[in-house]
């Protein structure tokens, strides 16, 4: 909740010099005593700020004074935040809006049979009228009642969203602050400076675009590369270059993509990398023959619904933005996605119709806040590479239907706090890489990950078998209707074939070479 420093450097600092908000507790008269007072705790020390040795003049008590009362808005927003909680998970807050829906076509519903309902013959019309208002109030009153819990919901979502726009608001008044302070003027008074540079410089680039938009709509052209122009506005003639196929804009400081670009109805690669875009326009929903999408490398806080209309993309590059959830429908109709590259964003969550994209080869997802995988993750079946790495405090488990990745290759789980393996990843046969670096795991223990990702397989194999053999006496004692000789028939030869299934991969762990001698311990239980 409180402004990250690597994205909002001046306002995290400024806001560490304002007041806390916390109540102050005092003593009562028969907590005091005067012969014992009390040891007033320490306040915590500050933190420390390289920014002040890049930017001195923000120890300048002056300029932080104006500083502070230009993120008042802001302060005050954070401290309702902390009051009301943490942002939503997008799935939720989709969830919530279709409930919306439903009461509301359920009460257009009951207010029409209300409506419609014939007048009793016994009931005078002037009192039939009156029932008729009251039913309506009742069913209006229980319908808002059944909203107020999702309503809530989406007001806090939107909450946290205004409190982002707002955090960047902030940074750039700061940022004016600063300046002014540097050029010393008065920083309680502050014009609004115009970029004259820039715009010479914009119009000069411009020009060269014309030129070459002027060139391609008299040819039949399939590629523009307008890469590293430093290019802050694409025209909207854009649009009509009919026959491209290719679109690159990566390196420029684009902050908007026009709506004409819908018209590139034949376009298969889009490349905006690099830039400076917040968000992506409705429009690109309807490149139908799109097939490569790379949007790194900008400002992004969220994927346009309409992005899952793109339903030939091939490859998806979404890293290095801040995106906090991805559309609920992703899944269900990005299936043809095989590359998927979302690292470096804020994401707390996957949305279950992940499990849909079956055509998945590469997931990326190191470097983001993800809490878990939801249960559908299992039917990614021919997903050969995954990077769950550096989620840090917020990744502490995998869910059991990880084994069900029947063709993965590699996984990356470092730096995770994964303390436990499901035991179903001892299922990945065409597993070859595992990396486990800087998790507290105690099962597998580390003596074991160090041996590689044979002996961690071999070593959930034989946790497992452990555990059947543990369960098998209590299974046999609630089969109904056996003969202790059926059961003991039973038991040996389901005990037989497990053994012979895994024997030789536990021995090879245990014993290291293929002609080891048989599990000793195995044995024992046999």
């Amino acid at each position: 909740m409180d402004p990250n420093p690597t994205n909002f450097p001046i306002l995290s600092y400024v806001m560490s010099k304002l007041p806390s908000m916390g109540r102050r507790t005092t003593a009562t008269a028969d907590e005091f005593d005067i012969e014992k007072p009390q040891n007033h705790p320490q306040p915590p020390p500050e933190p420390h700020f390289d920014i002040t040795e890049r930017m001195p003049h923000l120890t300048d008590p002056k300029v932080v004074n104006a500083m502070r009362s230009a993120v008042a808005d802001v302060s005050q927003t954070r401290s309702m935040l902390k009051t009301l909680g943490e942002r939503p998970f997008h799935e939720l807050v989709d969830t919530a809006r279709v409930k919306l829906a439903e009461i509301e076509a359920d009460m257009s519903k009951r207010l029409e049979e209300i409506v419609l309902s014939p007048r009793p013959p016994e009931m005078e019309r002037q009192d039939w009228r009156l029932d008729m208002e009251v039913k309506e109030d009742e069913c209006r009153k229980a319908m808002e009642k059944e909203k107020e819990e999702y309503k809530a919901l989406i007001a806090l979502d939107e909450l946290h969203e205004a409190y982002e726009k707002m955090l960047k608001d902030a940074e750039q008044r700061l940022e004016k602050i600063y300046e002014t302070a540097v050029s010393g003027g008065d920083v309680e008074s502050i014009g609004e400076s115009s970029g004259e540079k820039s715009s010479e410089l914009n119009e000069e680039v411009n020009e060269e675009v014309i030129g070459i938009l002027q060139e391609a709509l008299g040819k039949s052209v399939e590629r523009v590369d307008l890469s590293g122009r430093q290019l802050r506005m694409l025209p909207e003639a854009f649009g009509k270059i009919h026959s491209l196929i290719v679109l690159n804009l990566s390196n420029n400081q684009l902050t908007v993509v026009p709506d004409s670009i819908a018209s590139l109805e034949n376009l298969e690669e889009l490349h905006l990398s690099s830039n400076l875009l917040e968000s992506l326009p409705d429009s690109i929903g309807l490149l139908f023959s799109l097939k490569i999408l790379d949007v790194s490398g900008n400002k992004l806080v969220t994927l346009p619904d309409s992005i899952c209309h793109c339903r030939s993309l091939v490859e998806f590059d979404a890293g290095f933005n801040k995106l906090s959830y991805l559309p609920t429908n992703i899944g269900y109709e990005l299936v043809n996605v095989k590359r998927l590259s979302l690292s470096f964003n804020k994401l707390r969550s996957l949305p279950t119709s992940i499990g849909e994209m079956k055509s998945l080869r590469l997931l990326d997802m190191h470097f983001n806040e993800l809490h878990g995988l939801p249960h559908s993750f299992g039917n990614l079946t021919n997903l050969e590479i995954l990077n769950l790495s550096n989620n840090f405090s917020d990744l502490t488990k995998l869910p059991d239907t990880i084994g069900d990745l029947i063709n993965l290759k590699e996984l990356d789980l470092s730096n995770n706090q994964i303390h436990e393996l499901p035991d179903t990843i001892s299922r990945l046969d065409n597993l070859t890489v595992l990396k486990l670096d800087e998790n507290p795991l105690v099962i597998p223990p580390k003596e074991v990950v160090v041996e590689g990702v044979e002996a961690v397989k071999a070593y959930m194999i034989k946790r497992r078998l452990d555990i059947l053999l543990a369960e098998e006496p209590e299974i046999m004692l609630e089969e109904v209707g056996q003969t202790p000789t059926g059961l003991l028939t039973r038991s040996t030869s389901w005990l037989s074939g497990t053994v012979s299934n895994v024997l030789g991969t536990v021995a090879g762990y245990l014993g290291g070479g293929g002609k080891s001698d048989p599990d000793h311990y195995l044995n024992q239980q046999l």
